[in-house]
């Protein structure tokens, strides 16, 4: 097998290359170091084995340790990632592993990443070179254990005077000010020093050589010395939900999409999976009885993707559904099912059972798409027997929508599709999520299943929920709801999330 060198870029996950996705959704082992996002880890298969090698300042593990780990794991036939922050080959010493490789008879491949020297700046809105004020660009550390390195000629890049990017350089910046004012840089030189960057708690302080030394850093930061350091092109800074964090209770494999949504607004997202999703009692024979004479049905009803991916599986294709007609409770079912090749003949205005009962035809009445609307629409009716309606949900799920269309005449046969079982989060998580912005419930179970294993002391100031069903659970419970979405999808309940959290924004 290979050991591959992949570079997981400075910070946001975003940033790590498909290249390097691809590796970890396939790795054996991932060594990883302390500035690679931690949650890329996910990326890779659960049974992978996770091996922290993470070196602060002082910190134990040398690296002729990581070179031998990376021989030995190599040497035992395994699919080994060697994931490290920024490039491995700048200043990541990514060089002294790929040598000790090759001098082991062990395969590599290096996998280049996005390095912090051109990242995090871009981030900050600070462009490395910018005509008129800057044509090339040097990165050089300021790491050493006691002093500026000598190596560097810190008078010389004064000299130069286009951009000069420091890379770890926050205990000797003093010197490193000293050395270029001492080269010719004037004092009054622009200076940017960005911690965290590409991260959700980046944070951008601005002033000049001659005030460098009294500025409080702490590491990671990246300097960007020069007339470029005076730009400020902000994007990542401003966005809305900048520097929020906010707790995502979804299941694990469903938390991705709201975390990714608010992600992309600034947000730092905290997923805390409450629940999980499981087979029902009886294994899902109900189900695949219901899936096998769809036929019978006029109509089989969707209340959550959930419910269609459990459906759909029982199905050779979306043949099998013939005339039988479908009906989604939402834009997200609707999508879950627009993804199987289905379009959903029926969605209502309002995501909620309630909201399908109103539109929901009566037996005798034929619902066709309704071209001049753009969706469904009651064309026709005639005379029939009884009609039924096929309704695979969640065991425990509220009676509403069987009880509403059994009013309307229809016959309702109820299947439990999956069941919703609590998780148990590891305590750390509870506790970073218990100082969150926010908390955003999706569903009544994500409430019960968080107040079970948090407690209300867990649970942040401001409690948004997706819709009145999720509210009324909340409240229930004693907790206040701050916000609740008008549109009750992701969508709208990050709409919400942003109108009491969200930055003014130019």
């Amino acid at each position: 097998m290979t050991v591959y060198l992949v570079g997981a870029g400075p910070g946001d996950p975003g940033l790590l290359t498909i290249r390097g996705a691809q590796l970890l959704a396939a790795a054996d082992v991932v060594v990883h170091d302390r500035l690679a996002e931690a949650s890329l880890l996910d990326l890779a298969p659960t049974t992978a084995v996770r091996i922290d090698v993470g070196k602060s300042p002082g910190g134990p593990v040398h690296q002729d340790e990581i070179n031998a780990l990376l021989v030995e794991r190599g040497l035992a036939g395994q699919a080994v990632v060697r994931l490290k922050g920024g490039d491995p080959f700048v200043f990541g010493r990514g060089g002294e592993e790929a040598a000790a490789l090759l001098a082991a008879g062990v395969p590599f491949e290096v996998v280049p990443g996005v390095s912090a020297a051109v990242g995090v700046p871009a981030y900050a809105g600070i462009p490395v070179t910018h005509r008129g004020l800057s044509t090339s660009f040097t990165v050089v550390t300021g790491h050493s254990r006691h002093a500026v390195d000598d190596d560097i000629d810190w008078e010389s890049l004064a000299r130069v005077g286009d951009t000069v990017v420091v890379l770890m350089g926050v205990a000797h910046r003093a010197e490193i000010a000293r050395r270029l004012m001492r080269g010719g840089a004037p004092s009054t030189t622009p200076v940017a020093a960005i911690r965290w960057g590409t991260r959700p708690d980046q944070r951008t302080i601005r002033t000049t050589l001659a005030e460098l030394h009294a500025c409080s850093l702490e590491p990671p930061v990246t300097m960007v010395i020069g007339r470029v350091a005076a730009l400020d092109l902000p994007w990542f800074e401003s966005r809305p939900l900048f520097g929020r964090r906010v707790v995502v209770t979804r299941a694990r494999h469903q938390a991705s999409g709201l975390a990714e949504r608010l992600r992309a607004l600034g947000a730092d997202p905290v997923e805390v999976p409450t629940i999980e999703i499981g087979d029902p009692h009886d294994g899902g024979q109900a189900l695949r009885a219901a899936a096998a004479r769809i036929r019978q049905y006029d109509w089989v009803c969707f209340t959550s993707a959930n419910a269609v991916e459990r459906f759909l599986a029982c199905l050779r294709d979306a043949r099998a559904l013939g005339d039988t007609q479908v009906a989604a409770i939402g834009p997200g079912t609707a999508a879950a099912l627009s993804a199987a090749g289905i379009v959903a003949d029926l969605v209502p205005d309002r995501s909620l059972a309630e909201g399908l009962v109103e539109v929901f035809p009566g037996p005798t009445e034929l619902v066709t798409p309704d071209p001049a609307r753009g969706g469904p629409g009651v064309t026709g009716s005639f005379s029939a027997g009884s009609r039924r309606v096929l309704l695979p949900q969640a065991a425990g799920a509220r009676p509403v929508l069987a009880e509403g269309l059994a009013a309307k005449g229809w016959t309702v046969e109820v299947v439990h599709a999956y069941r919703t079982v609590p998780a148990t989060p590891h305590p750390d998580v509870l506790a970073s999520a218990a100082k969150a912005d926010a908390i955003a419930f999706t569903s009544a179970s994500t409430v019960t299943s968080y107040l079970a294993a948090a407690g209300p002391a867990a649970v942040p100031n401001l409690v948004a929920c997706i819709g009145p069903v999720t509210a009324a659970a909340a409240v229930e419970v004693g907790l206040t709801v701050g916000v609740t979405a008008a549109d009750h999808t992701l969508d709208g309940l990050v709409v919400a999330l942003v109108s009491v959290l969200g930055r003014e924004t130019a």
